[in-house]
């Protein structure tokens, strides 16, 4: 199917691989042999990396640049094809004419005011800000759906102090899954980062504080992210963005649940002491809402597609109901959390956008790059 081609393209595009458990690191290892005691389903993730070290420090910029992130990939590919960027840019409002989005008004660092306009307009401001960029370009909104289902992959993470020596500075710190669970909309992985980054996250304080930071290189960590059937709400106040999310009972209960099986994990593979992200004397199983220190990922479904336009902001196409020539290719579009870090998914869909206004068959697209590769000389 062309779907299954897309996500090929893009997995070669970003050189998505396995990581493997050499660059995955002890902290890793940590989580596999906790999963395999427990015979719980697990495996190593896959990544967009080429050349990759083990540099540990993924989330603050890759500074070897294996990470093979758009500005080393799709924006060489795009000005080679003739695309113009414009940096710091910030676009105020899609220029609306006849029913149709001619382009887009845009304020450049300085102030000085400019116009853009093109035969289509599509948007990548992400899922906070496409809808408000739709509401002050008094876009119609049919659905009335604009601006809310947000949904998020609400997370947390725990620490284990073990007997060997992890490092977790070293190594890949998204690397390893326990998936076991993901039926029940809970997903664990590894996550790691240097002594600062654990400084600030240790759910710890004063001398027991200093005590687990003291001996950082045997510290562990694994996350927790549930799949939500909460939903929010991205709406301007005052000119400015304003998110509303309270989180559900039956998220809550995936949440308490997701801290159980963590620390059964962490124990399972040897942890001397378990660290969660709890007050004092407050178990997993009774943790309140106020109780729980939370982090949010992968907002996503505030312009959710919909082929109906009574209940989505965009059709199976992206374009946007009610407004010939502007579509949307970003988060704001999945219409429910994946349980899964979005990335691929979402430069997939773009990636379709793409061949659609081209009127292009990804299928065809894909023989030929399979013929340009055969082509090269090994």
């Amino acid at each position: 199917m062309a779907k299954t081609f897309v996500f090929e393209r893009v997995e070669t595009t970003l050189s998505v691989t396995q990581v493997t458990p050499e660059l995955a690191g002890e902290n890793a290892a940590v989580a596999r042999r906790g999963a395999e005691r427990l015979g719980w389903s697990h495996g190593y993730l896959r990544r967009n990396a080429r050349g990759c070290v083990g540099s540990g420090v993924c989330v603050f910029g890759c500074p070897t640049s294996a990470k093979q992130h758009t500005g080393i990939t799709y924006v060489p590919r795009a000005q080679a094809a003739g695309a113009s960027v414009i940096s710091g840019a910030d676009v105020r409002e899609v220029v609306v004419e006849g029913g149709r989005a001619r382009g887009v008004l845009v304020r450049l660092a300085g102030g000085r005011r400019l116009r853009v306009s093109a035969p289509n307009v599509i948007l990548a401001c992400g899922t906070v800000h496409t809808p408000l960029l739709l509401e002050r370009s008094r876009v119609p909104d049919p659905s009335r759906q604009r601006g809310r289902n947000l949904s998020l992959h609400p997370a947390t993470a725990a620490f284990a102090l073990m007997d060997e020596v992890v490092d977790m500075a070293r190594g890949v710190p998204q690397s390893f899954y326990v998936d076991e669970f993901a039926g029940e909309g809970i997903m664990l992985e590894t996550v790691a980062g240097p002594p600062g980054y654990a400084a600030m996250s240790l759910p710890l304080d004063g001398e027991r504080h200093a005590a687990a930071m003291a001996d950082y290189r045997r510290l562990a960590q694994i996350g927790l992210m549930v799949s939500d059937s909460s939903r929010g709400r991205v709406h301007l106040v005052a000119g400015r963005p304003v998110i509303r999310y309270d989180l559900a009972d039956a998220d809550l209960a995936k949440m308490r649940a997701g801290l159980a099986r963590t620390q059964q994990l962490l124990q399972a593979a040897g942890a001397r002491e378990v660290f969660l992200p709890l007050p004092p004397g407050v178990k997993p199983r009774g943790a309140g809402r106020r109780d729980l220190k939370l982090l949010a990922f992968h907002p996503l479904g505030t312009a959710r597609a919909d082929a109906r336009p009574a209940h989505g902001v965009t059709d199976g196409d992206l374009a946007v109901h009610g407004m010939r020539g502007l579509y949307i290719a970003d988060g704001s579009v999945v219409p429910s959390a994946l349980g899964v870090n979005p990335q691929l998914t979402i430069m997939a869909l773009a990636t379709r956008l793409a061949f659609h206004l081209l009127g292009a068959e990804p299928r065809a697209a894909a023989r030929n790059d399979e013929k340009e590769r055969s082509a090269c000389p090994s």
